[in-house]
């Protein structure tokens, strides 16, 4: 069996949240106080500067970071409510739950909008994403998920992003899931709006969420806002002066999301996180093959965040397989795609190659 630290009994192998380091929890001890200086410029303003330059170190001047309070929903519905203008129309893409929720939003939202459909084990097909466009020549945004955690899709964000940008629309790109542990760059794909959050590839803890923008774009937002609280244009007006939130900060997550970055650079950043998880992910599959759970979506759809993986026989109860996995020192995922019986495991956090291979031997025991 697996020997944990009696402070952190077992290992959260899923999206999100995620096990962090030892050293990032311990950043949560210290209390700060929203206004002053060695908080909002010496902590806040570090951060904005240092996610810029992951989101595009070639073109830094052009994107600025909004950093929105709650979990990654929130700066999603906060892009699209402020983005969007009331004589916009956004095409949304969907092949999972994280999709759909872009879609529910933009119908709360009233936003004019127009779905692509997806299978939940296909990715969105670039050709049809351009006759969709075409179809619809009052269609200003075009917003998709990265990573589609609920399979552990990939989806094709060169390709999409190329046929966008080609009709010179607005790109929106929840990358929730990928942001830190796959390299992406702004500017080669043209992004105007990257979301991700405090609690995945970075490896901080839950609490805020952010938005890399790019300036020219987000400049002309002004006064489109569909909520007081989710205003990201006058969020980034405040924080673009001094740093200040205009409501409460968490600011224990954000010192902790901190110390998170200092640790990803010191692992040799963003590339060399996307190695470990490549491998974790390599591990697994081919761990899981020999124990007899089938991988659901083909390697070349596959992402390096999350795997689901289908049920090996009807009999298969994955509440009691959750329960003996658990008792071991690991947590993992229920599947949520309506196709098929499936559960996931993460590879992402403070997870490594040898936790993998331990992690195969607990299921080896539970099997």
């Amino acid at each position: 069996m697996y020997e944990f630290i009696p402070d952190n009994p077992y290992l959260l192998l899923t999206p999100g949240p995620l096990s962090s380091s030892k050293s990032v929890r311990n950043a949560l001890l210290r209390d700060w106080c929203t206004w002053d200086a060695d908080y909002n410029e010496n902590i806040v303003q570090n951060i904005r500067r240092r996610l810029v330059k992951m989101a595009s170190a070639k073109k830094t001047d052009d994107y600025t970071v909004i950093l929105m309070q709650g979990s990654g929903s929130f700066s999603v519905e906060a892009v699209l409510g402020t983005t969007v203008p009331q004589d916009g129309k956004v095409l949304i893409l969907t092949n999972g739950a994280y999709g759909e929720r872009m879609v529910k939003m933009a119908k709360v939202l009233k936003l004019n909008h127009v779905v692509y459909p997806c299978p939940e084990t296909a990715a969105p097909d670039p050709e049809i994403v351009s006759l969709s466009i075409d179809n619809n020549p009052d269609i200003t945004h075009v917003a998709f998920v990265h990573c589609e955690t609920t399979t552990g899709m990939l989806n094709p964000l060169p390709e999409l992003s190329r046929v966008v940008k080609q009709r010179d629309k607005v790109l929106i790109v929840d990358a929730m899931s990928s942001f830190g542990g796959i390299p992406i760059d702004m500017a080669d794909y043209g992004i105007d709006y990257l979301i991700s959050s405090s609690n995945k590839c970075v490896q901080g803890v839950p609490g805020f969420a952010f938005t890399v923008a790019k300036r020219a774009e987000f400049a002309r937002c002004e006064g489109n806002a569909r909520s007081l609280c989710l205003d990201l244009y006058d969020q980034w007006k405040g924080m673009d002066g001094s740093g200040k939130w205009r409501y409460t900060s968490p600011t224990h997550i954000v010192r902790a999301f901190y110390q998170a970055m200092d640790e990803l650079e010191s692992e040799g950043g963003v590339e060399a996180r996307f190695r470990r998880y490549s491998e974790n992910q390599r591990i697994l599959v081919e761990g899981m093959a020999e124990i007899g759970f089938k991988a659901l979506l083909p390697k070349e759809l596959q992402s390096p965040i999350i795997t689901s993986f289908l049920y090996p026989d009807p009999k298969f109860c994955f509440k009691t397989f959750y329960e003996a996995v658990k008792k071991r020192g690991f947590v993992l995922y229920p599947g949520k795609i309506s196709q098929a019986d499936t559960f996931r495991i993460g590879n992402i956090g403070e997870v490594y190659p040898y936790d993998i291979r331990k992690l195969l031997e607990v299921i080896k025991e539970c099997r």
